[in-house]
């Protein structure tokens, strides 16, 4: 999609399983590379379950021009690549494989991969994400990063004097979108199935009163249309059933996210939309269990707080190890 791939090392390596590993990393991407790049500097036997997006949403993004440390941007693979490649560096073992499974009721804390192999880990970092809802269009996917885009503070500068853009939705995440997209581009065109906005009154009030936002009611798209980037979105008037064209350089779909926790559903503590909850930053309610970046983040979900994520629930996952150790320690002693 982006012209730059993953390039993921052979698989050899998975034969030789241990039975305990210090840290075990549920997911990849930002937090989990992040995460077993300071646990391998601490001397941590760790392992990465990558599971089935590898790289996490970053791989599905063309260029990164927000993250610390690359002023002339990054393709959204590369740097996923670069910063496996340093975890790997540090001595992390990654397996490519989705976790099914979990029990945290026992310890060592035990993770079962899709081909059935169980991992014990002294502790466990979660960092499955969440995937943003998408309206299930094939051009839609085949035009990720190339003009249709699930997030606008992270793509909408590229965009930049557009003469139009196109933010799907209705609720508080589709009017900061807009809000945010007027100050660089000519015209936002927000697209709701609707009559009225789902959003809090302030964003809708602050929408309706920024002159370069309009908004087209009862609406869906249908498709979305261009051949190496995004062209137009074609619609269709719910009440009227005619469909339409509105030329646009860029479409950002803004219905939701749904967090990838239903393996720990009845394991650990979820809120209401399925999001792992926690305390004092990145700690569920079983210690030696962490969870971090989108999986828990409902509101940032940035590359860079990610990564941020990722560092503080190693951090805390290397004392928690680093604990027990010394405590078996002692009681072999005693």
């Amino acid at each position: 999609m982006c012209g730059v791939s993953l390039v993921l090392p052979s698989e050899e390596s998975d034969k030789e399983e241990k039975s305990l590993y210090d840290i075990i990393i549920i997911g990849s991407g930002p937090v989990g590379y992040t995460a077993a790049i300071y646990a391998g500097r601490a001397m941590m036997d760790t392992l990465i379950i990558s599971g089935v997006e590898v790289g996490g949403q970053l791989t599905l993004t063309r260029d990164v021009e927000n993250f610390p440390g690359f002023p002339d941007g990054v393709l959204g693979p590369e740097l996923m690549d670069r910063m496996r490649r340093q975890a790997e560096r540090f001595g992390a073992k990654i397996v490519y494989k989705t976790a099914v499974d979990v029990d945290f009721s026992v310890y060592p804390f035990k993770v079962v991969a899709d081909d059935g192999v169980e991992y014990n880990g002294r502790a466990v970092i979660i960092a499955t994400g969440a995937s943003p809802k998408l309206l299930g269009l094939e051009n839609e996917r085949r035009l990720l990063g190339r003009g249709v885009s699930t997030c606008a503070t992270c793509d909408g500068p590229l965009f930049r004097g557009a003469d139009n853009v196109v933010v799907v939705g209705g609720g508080d995440t589709a009017m900061e979108y807009a809000l945010f997209l007027s100050n660089m581009v000519k015209k936002v065109t927000v697209i709701h199935r609707r009559d009225q906005l789902r959003a809090s009154k302030i964003f809708q009030q602050r929408a309706f009163n920024t002159p370069n936002i309009t908004f087209v009611w009862n609406t869906i798209v249908v498709d979305v249309l261009g051949e190496e980037k995004v062209r137009a979105v074609k619609v269709k008037n719910l009440r009227t059933g005619e469909e339409s064209e509105i030329p646009c350089e860029a479409v950002f779909i803004a219905i939701g996210h749904k967090p990838n926790t239903e393996i720990f559903k009845g394991k650990l503590k979820l809120d209401e939309h399925g999001y792992i909850i926690t305390n004092n930053g990145v700690k569920t309610e079983i210690p030696g269990v962490f969870a971090a970046g989108d999986v828990h983040d409902k509101r940032y979900r940035q590359a860079v707080t990610a990564a941020g994520f990722g560092c503080m629930a190693a951090m805390e996952a290397i004392w928690f190890v680093e604990q027990r150790i010394f405590e078996e320690a002692q009681g072999n002693r005693s």
